[in-house]
């Protein structure tokens, strides 16, 4: 058990300068109890000032050339990596996730700032010429320039790494960032706010307003202002977020459900390896966890025993120790939902095999077997570490199962047969599928985002800054 910190106290950061706020957000110690910080609560004039300021520093932006970008974005990952024991403490106690996880989630972040210089040299604009009758002779430069203030609306889960998914593309871009992290893991964005603050950037181009959601969030994403949303969160906020903001480029990642189906020709001990990881890695807070294992009839019950075997590599621990590989859930409010989803599996014939208790915020490692298809857990996307195995009996159900929802996110197919594996890949509803693998996002070099609830429009650093530009056809 690690020594409890003094309480650190975060300001908001507005048009180039930070402020104190009447309200403040208190920051649960995930790992020793208690509140270790207390984050400047913006109020709704505090986000409309960020937001003023964001739009007034849009012209400045739009004057910077690349290579200034790129060394912001540089100063930005050599920042994080200087501070990196700071960070990983503060992911540990915010967040609730083991501190070696926490290392790499900061050293994932500064990655991503690194990458994001070298796509930002990727936008070189075109030249064309016309090509139909009536326009012969036809030249035009075809450039990128700024979309105007960007959004960033983050989650708990990775509060570094994947605000940097967001802010870096936005910089990259030329584009002025109202970040507004989330109310649970605001104190990492705080540090990040932080190394951002000593740069030359322009007053208003990057702006820092942790706050509640029922205050400001209405407010932020409401706003014409606003350009484009960047957010990563649940498909519930992501619904409520795409009404309030109108005419507006969204770029949402939202909730998952992904399956991993399983044919009975796959290698079924790596199948249990990867499930387990897939189910149990940051108590499956992940939007791409691996929720439900679809099983083909002939390999439930091995299935079911391989993956308990692997459950004792996932286990709860002290988050301060370097072999603990799991933590608490980020509140006891999503470790009541988890419970219920359960409890309700388990009421319509679901054989608990392992786990199902919950101690406040912490949920044990939990395995189900024989799950009937119109349990919830089977379609609602739980945010816990669950691996609930249900059967199929041809490769007909296993996609009626796989698709019957309205999460498409991620999904996973196991199995030897190439033909199989690719014919399931196209009809499988996800944004993206992974063949004998747990879904990964990476570091964002392949493109990833959901299908129906499960998102719009598609992330990835690439991806991402190509959402944060438009084009000026420029006809000579």
């Amino acid at each position: 058990m690690s020594q409890q910190p003094l309480q650190r106290r975060e300001r908001l950061y507005i048009d180039g300068e930070w402020h104190e706020a009447d309200d403040v957000l208190e920051v649960t110690d995930l790992a020793d109890g208690g509140s270790f910080a207390q984050v400047a609560a913006a109020s709704p004039e505090q986000a409309d000032d960020a937001l003023a300021a964001a739009q007034r520093a849009q012209s400045e932006l739009r004057e910077t050339t690349i290579p200034q970008r790129v060394e912001w974005l540089d100063a930005i990952a050599e920042g994080l990596l200087e501070r990196k024991e700071e960070l990983a403490e503060v992911i540990v106690r915010e967040a609730g996730k083991p501190i070696s996880s926490a290392r790499g989630e900061v050293e994932s972040a500064a990655e991503r700032f690194r990458r994001a210089k070298e796509e930002a040299r990727s936008l070189k604009g075109e030249f064309r010429e016309g090509t139909t009758a009536g326009h012969e002779g036809w030249e035009a430069i075809v450039k990128h320039e700024p979309i105007g203030t960007v959004l960033a609306i983050t989650p708990y889960n990775y509060p570094v790494s994947t605000t940097a998914l967001s802010v870096a593309p936005a910089m990259a871009a030329g584009n002025s960032v109202v970040l507004k992290p989330a109310s649970d893991t605001p104190v990492s964005a705080a540090i990040l706010a932080d190394v951002i603050s000593e740069l030359d950037l322009p007053d208003g181009a990057f702006n820092f307003v942790p706050g509640r959601g029922s205050v400001i969030g209405d407010v932020l994403s409401g706003d014409d202002r606003v350009n484009a949303v960047s957010m990563t969160g649940s498909s519930a906020a992501g619904k409520h977020v795409a009404k309030e903001s109108g005419m507006v480029n969204l770029h949402m990642e939202l909730g998952g459900n992904a399956p991993a189906v399983v044919f009975p020709d796959a290698d079924l001990a790596d199948v249990a390896g990867q499930c387990a990881k897939g189910s149990f890695k940051y108590a499956g807070q992940r939007c791409s966890a691996v929720s439900r294992v679809l099983a083909h009839e002939e390999v439930h019950d091995e299935i079911v025993d391989l993956l308990e075997a692997e459950m004792d590599s996932w286990q709860p621990g002290d988050l301060f120790e370097e072999d603990t590989t799991m933590g608490p859930l980020i509140n006891e409010g999503q470790a009541e939902w988890v419970e219920e989803l359960v409890e309700d599996a388990v009421e319509k014939g679901a054989d608990l095999v392992r786990g199902g208790e919950r101690d406040g915020a912490h949920f044990e490692p939990t395995l189900l077997a024989n799950v009937p298809h119109d349990a919830r857990i089977v379609h609602e996307e739980q945010f816990g570490p669950v691996a609930a195995v249900t059967t199929f009996e041809d490769e007909e159900q296993a996609v009626e199962i796989a698709n019957r929802g309205d999460l498409a996110l991620d999904a996973s197919v196991f199995t030897s047969d190439y033909d199989r594996a690719m014919d399931l890949s196209d009809r499988l509803d996800a944004g993206a599928v992974r063949i004998n693998g747990a879904p990964s996002h990476g570091l964002g070099d392949i493109p990833f985002g959901g299908n129906k609830a499960s998102g719009i429009g598609r992330q990835g650093l690439h991806t991402t800054i190509e959402e944060m530009v438009r084009k000026k056809s420029i006809v000579l």
